[in-house]
């Protein structure tokens, strides 16, 4: 496909701006996107350019890990994304069915090293590298790729702030200049545009969908912002690692990155630019016993004269109109098992003790919503397609 047909595939966003359906409970579904409208569109959805019948032809540079295998999963009952190229240095040669056998009835390329990928029959890639490699990778690949990057590696506005972090120089720093932020729901409008999307990492993005309202209505101070926040140990990672045995995790609790996790950065960048000023948290992240789920508990000191009820009606306002980011019926705690394998944020507000002060409870899927669905739900937008597509999984239970 070339780059020409693939800027003819976007669909016409003014003909059909949004679609709204009504669930059982009352709550609106809203469905971001468009139709096709247009010669070029209908070319689209008659398109059959390879075996699968799909049209925009998918690149998985690290299929082997644990994001690379959930962006597999999610595509499997994508209606326009097809997979045509997967890369694993350590697994060239296999089938993704042997490397993990929950995928064994997926008809997909055989992946290859990433010295050996063939990107001319790729329009899109999504990278699930680690950070450090992706740089001097994604510098290499085709200018006409659209590419969601799921490393840490674009993620930093600054490269200087990049390097006092991850120990490293950045190596492609007129990329990072080019590269958009991915948090949908906040920066939509800028990734529709993006050639170069830098998915936010799992922590970073169920604390700043709930606070970045918060600061951007001035409901809350920037100080003293302290944030408790819990992960399944698949957030880090599927490499060996003793830390990560069965042993050292089961029946405990493991805190570690105390004040300096590497995604303190981000999480302050993308404050920062919600306060208008300069935000510093107090991050403290923890591994639980637990494949996957994420819960993050955030303490805030509301403005002078701000209540818990203009907090919650802040949230409903923000995010009423979005589909992944549900703010619960009033008492109502969120819990990871509800969102277990979905790309759904619930959240909810409620009093602290402390007169003032108000504590925010906030779950995702690290792996989905975390990682490779909110990667997904970017791609979506790029190609101009409903953000919804492809994820319409519901949550696991029990």
């Amino acid at each position: 496909m070339s780059s020409a047909h693939l800027s003819s595939i976007r669909f016409d966003r003014e003909w059909f701006r949004k679609s709204e359906t009504k669930s059982s409970n009352g709550r609106k579904l809203h469905i971001r996107g468009s139709v096709t409208s247009s010669p070029q569109s209908v070319q689209f959805a008659e398109a059959k350019t390879e075996k699968s019948g799909k049209a925009v032809r998918i690149g998985v540079l690290g299929a082997s890990g644990y994001t690379g295998s959930e962006i597999v999963r999610l595509l499997a009952n994508h209606p326009h994304f097809g997979i045509t190229v997967m890369t694993a240095d350590r697994k060239a040669g296999q089938s993704i069915g042997s490397v993990f056998p929950h995928l064994t009835t997926q008809d997909l390329p055989d992946m290859v090293a990433i010295k050996d990928a063939n990107f001319s029959n790729v329009d899109a890639v999504f990278c699930c590298l680690p950070h450090g490699t992706t740089q001097d990778i994604i510098k290499a690949l085709p200018k006409s790729l659209k590419i969601v990057d799921l490393s840490a590696d674009f993620r930093l506005q600054e490269i200087a702030e990049y390097e006092e972090w991850y120990g490293q120089p950045h190596r492609a720093p007129d990329l990072q200049k080019e590269a958009v932020y991915g948090l949908t729901e906040i920066l939509r409008e800028e990734i529709k545009a993006a050639r170069l999307v830098a998915n936010p990492g799992c922590y970073p993005t169920s604390i700043q969908l709930p606070l970045v309202p918060l600061l951007k209505a001035n409901l809350i101070e920037t100080r003293n912002l302290i944030i408790d926040a819990k992960s399944g140990v698949s957030g880090a990672g599927r490499g060996a690692k003793e830390a990560n045995l069965y042993t050292e995790i089961a029946e405990g609790i493991h805190c570690y990155g105390i004040t300096r996790h590497r995604h303190v950065p981000e999480i302050e960048q993308g404050l920062s630019d919600a306060a208008h000023a300069k935000v510093t948290v107090s991050f403290t992240p923890h591994l639980m016993p637990m494949s996957r789920g994420m819960q993050s508990t955030i303490y805030v000191e509301m403005a002078p004269g701000v209540t818990i009820e203009d907090l919650y009606k802040q949230l409903k306002i923000a995010y009423e109109e979005e589909e992944f980011v549900i703010l619960l019926e009033k008492g109502v705690v969120p819990h990871t098992r509800n969102v277990r394998g979905s790309n759904y944020c619930l959240l909810n507000v409620f009093p602290d003790r402390i007169p003032g002060r108000a504590i925010i409870v906030s779950v995702i899927d690290n792996l989905v919503k975390g990682a490779s669905g909110q990667a997904l739900q970017n791609l979506n937008v790029m190609m101009g397609l409903p953000e919804n597509t492809g994820l319409l999984y519901q949550p696991l239970f029990p």
